[in-house]
């Protein structure tokens, strides 16, 4: 195999390549208007593994995605640790839609934060499936799941779209705090309910329905003891982003310039910096001496070839 040629066309590929090696990363810092930060990532390999398949970012849209359907992310409070969501088929002040219902993947490392309330509209009176039975057969009544004696029932059956259905106030049940059961699962069909509302903030209007932030909020946390990791935390001081190894989910902070470490980027900005600022604009000149160099040689060589004396250069 000749050494010149292939050699010759990897160092241009090198050239200009280069100034892209340098600059690049991988895990951004932003999805669409929504910031990133840690344990919530851009991509693969970003973030926390844990929650990379519950949280994703496509075409600049932050999404959130269980076995019950995606949902848009509207907000993350990171101080909080709340992640705030919408479903389309949510019923509000402002319409009354058929639900799908929500739930939460049993394996997800998220709860609902106690500020959400669920309202499950237009249930059927005559159904016994939004009780639940007290276990004794005694022949004495079953305890309601939810409560339908709530003023939110009644706030909520005076807006305009379902006042006009005109709905009776036993036909709503509100779970406060959320309690889906050990499953996470609000199943409508099976409770007779065909549809459901929800909302985690009465934005100082308690008594105006159509003020109130309609969407989830839904808890996170790192691990078991909550603890920040103390290797993000100086990855992200030294403006890095925190990551993981795709192979190993083990610890990887993204520098701006590309490069990964087990660390942070203190070390690698200094030598990026000194780099850049006094090795940098010697690349060009020792890389274009090197084709030179390349091309002079390949030259001589295949002259020297026809005389005989390229059988004495090493080849592969």
């Amino acid at each position: 195999m000749d050494f010149c040629h292939p050699s010759l066309f990897l160092l241009s590929i090198l050239l200009f390549l280069l100034p892209s090696l340098i600059s690049s990363q991988i895990c951004q810092r932003n999805c669409g208007k929504e910031t990133l930060k840690y344990p919530f990532g851009s991509g693969p390999g970003c973030g926390d593994p844990r929650f990379q398949s519950h949280v994703t970012c496509s075409q600049q849209k932050l999404t959130f995605t269980t076995h019950t359907g995606s949902y848009p992310v509207t907000s993350i409070d990171y101080a909080n640790q709340v992640i705030y969501i919408s479903d389309p088929t949510m019923s509000t002040c402002s319409c009354t839609v058929p639900s799908k219902g929500f739930g939460l993947n049993w394996d997800a490392p998220f709860t609902f934060a106690d500020t959400t309330i669920f309202a499950l509209v237009d249930c059927a009176m005559n159904s016994s499936s939004i009780c639940q039975s007290n276990g004794y057969d005694d022949g004495s009544s079953s305890k309601l799941l939810c409560d339908q004696g709530t003023p939110i029932c009644s706030l909520l059956y005076s807006c305009r779209p379902i006042s006009t259905i005109n709905l009776p106030i036993s036909s709503c049940c509100v779970y406060t705090p959320v309690n889906l059961g050990p499953s996470f699962e609000m199943d409508l069909q099976k409770l007779q309910c065909p549809s459901y509302t929800g909302f985690y903030n009465f934005n100082d209007q308690q008594s105006d329905p159509e003020k109130w932030n309609y969407g989830i909020a839904l808890k996170y946390k790192f691990s078991v003891t909550n603890d920040y990791p103390g290797s993000c935390d100086a990855c992200e001081r030294s403006h890095g982003v925190c990551g993981y190894n795709v192979a190993f989910n083990s610890f990887i902070c993204n520098c701006p310039n590309g490069i990964n470490t087990t660390t942070d980027c203190y070390f690698i900005s200094s030598f990026n910096n000194g780099f850049r600022n006094g090795v940098a604009w010697l690349i060009y000149p020792v890389a274009w001496s090197l084709v030179w160099f390349f091309l002079k040689f390949c030259n001589c060589g295949l002259v020297n070839n026809e005389e005989g004396i390229w059988n004495d250069i090493p080849k592969l």
